[in-house]
């Protein structure tokens, strides 16, 4: 079975590799095709596979291209992790706004609309090419804002497409290892949209443990959210929100972190990798070994600043290994096998959340097999959930509109509805100043 991944001089690629290298059911990915518009990151990222599979029999064969239609004729399945403007457009996206005072973070507010105006016109190319050259492969969109761009692509494609991210699935194993219980014995009822859900409920032999642990604040004080949110917000909600939603709860202070802080996210990867690329080209040191160290540092300030003002401490060591190309491969998995799985997933709603379009993409509890991905039904949201959601989706509706109408007026419309942009003056300078610093938005008249 052939596997393209799109972005596929990405710095975690070999994350999806190693995966693979693990995984030898019959029915296996025999092939991995690289596609990526940089040559030199194709080189630097191959050598990483290459190192990853020396000794290991019948690792999966990779190559490398830039030609897109050729990386997605023949594909089972596609994996999409491209970054449309790079790691330079994501530092851009997160000065411009918290020039303004908003907060910049790439999938949430201002930073979340940049990118995703910049990025659903090329995956819409994308998508279109699948339908056209790989008409039966499934495409897993890793792809940031996920639940947007999944649902640009999901206009073309269908149920074929489906969004994956590891913040719910990270979110449900810490709960369920402090409740002691097997997190894949665990159901988590999981509902929302990317980067905005919340775990209210956590089934184990039938039983719902979740209201144990909202009712012991040591147990509340002994995980990442609970030190990230606090004990008392937790049973206000009485949910265990997804991390990214620290950005909406505890704003003020998050945007002021933010701006102290001697380098933003996106520019401190930026900087990161272009070490790590530098010198993954020399052939006398090992790529491998760049990469790992290069990786544990990333893993190790995800979110730093967040932690920071809210005093939650460093992460555990649990947490700092990854976990998305885990779910990408139980995904890939369950459909190429037909080995029934149940997954939080992006997909179309069809009437999980009756507030909410059949067409709209949710971030839900998914019964997965050969068939695709089906959403379960869900409990509706409490009010205060309900409306951010809707808020949050009318927002992505006008990202999408904007996107394909090129019209300025709608990309305004968008930052200005958004809960974390203040003010339509604002949003009209964030929409002159994102316009003049990224080519990518050109076509916004």
């Amino acid at each position: 079975m052939r596997l393209t991944i799109l972005g596929g001089g990405g710095f975690r690629v070999p994350l999806v590799y190693g995966a693979l290298l693990t995984d030898h059911a019959e029915g296996r990915v025999t092939e991995v095709v690289l596609h990526d518009l940089d040559e030199r990151r194709l080189r630097a990222v191959s050598r990483v596979l290459a190192e990853q599979a020396a000794g290991i029999p019948d690792a999966p064969t990779v190559n490398a291209t830039t030609d897109l239609d050729e990386a997605l004729r023949g594909a089972g399945f596609v994996f999409s992790a491209i970054r449309v403007g790079g790691l330079e457009g994501r530092a851009e996206d997160e000065r411009v706004a918290l020039a303004e005072g908003v907060l910049g973070q790439e999938t949430v507010g201002a930073g979340g609309i940049a990118y995703g105006l910049r990025t659903v016109p090329v995956a819409v190319d994308i998508a279109r090419r699948v339908a056209r050259l790989a008409p039966d492969a499934w495409v897993i969109n890793f792809t940031n804002p996920a639940g947007l761009v999944t649902e640009a692509m999901s206009r073309h494609l269908g149920d074929r497409v489906i969004g994956i991210c590891d913040s719910p699935v990270g979110l449900g194993r810490r709960i369920a290892r402090v409740l002691g219980a097997d997190p894949n014995e665990a159901f988590v009822d999981y509902v929302g949209l990317n980067h905005l859900g919340w775990v209210r409920g956590l089934r184990v032999a039938g039983r719902d443990e979740l209201p144990r642990l909202l009712g012991d604040p040591a147990l509340l004080g002994s995980f990442e959210e609970g030190r990230l949110f606090g004990a008392d917000w937790l049973r206000s909600l009485g949910a265990v929100p997804n991390e990214y939603l620290h950005y909406y709860y505890f704003n003020r202070e998050t945007v002021r972190a933010y701006q102290e802080a001697g380098q933003t996210r996106g520019a401190f990867l930026r900087d990161q990798q272009a070490r790590f690329y530098e010198e993954a080209a020399d052939p006398g040191r090992s790529a491998l070994r760049a990469w790992d160290r290069t990786r544990a540092e990333r893993e190790a300030t995800y979110m730093a600043e967040n932690r920071e003002s809210a005093g939650a401490g460093e992460r555990e060591a649990e947490d700092l290994s990854g976990g998305y190309e885990k779910v990408a491969l139980a995904l890939m998995r369950a459909i190429a096998r037909d080995e029934r799985a149940t997954l939080i997933l992006n997909v179309r709603n069809r009437s999980t959340l009756p507030v909410l379009d059949a067409e709209a993409v949710v971030e839900v509890p998914c019964l997965v097999d050969a068939s695709g991905a089906h959403p379960l039904a869900a409990d509706p949201l409490p009010a205060h959930a309900t409306g951010l959601v809707c808020a949050v989706k009318a927002v992505e509706r006008e990202v999408l509109a904007a996107a394909e109408s090129g019209s300025r007026t709608t990309a305004v419309k968008a930052f200005a509805l958004h809960p974390l942009v203040d003010s339509v003056t604002v949003a009209r300078r964030l929409v002159e100043r994102y316009t003049e610093v990224h080519p990518g938005l050109a076509y916004l008249g």
